[in-house]
């Protein structure tokens, strides 16, 4: 059974998977990045309304851990490797929200 605060967490992500989303099914494992297609505004966005509504501590967290700014480059045929970023999942604010404070770096 979910408990209060997961049903809370899914429903306020769930807010944020818009129009062309709604066959996704959400579960702890979904990446806010790659699966749900958020941009970082939007994650963001997302993230202030978390930490306010779930009455989790900030803490340490910051958006650019989970998007990192992207160097310019003004040659459009010098690639630029990708940038590994860790996972940003539903569970982690689950969990958070569970310790009542960010428990990621």
């Amino acid at each position: 059974m979910v408990d209060n605060i997961e049903s809370k967490i899914f429903e306020l992500v769930g807010a944020f998977t818009g129009f062309g989303l709604k066959e996704l099914s959400l579960t702890a494992e979904t990446d806010i990045d790659a699966d749900l297609k958020l941009d970082d505004s939007e994650a963001e966005e997302l993230m202030e309304i978390y930490f306010n509504q779930c009455r989790v501590k900030k803490l340490n967290f910051d958006i650019n851990t989970y998007y990192p700014q992207k160097p310019l480059s003004l040659n459009p045929f010098k690639k630029k490797p990708p940038v590994a970023v860790p996972a940003f999942t539903i569970g982690m604010l689950i969990e958070s929200a569970k310790a009542g404070r960010w428990l990621y770096d």
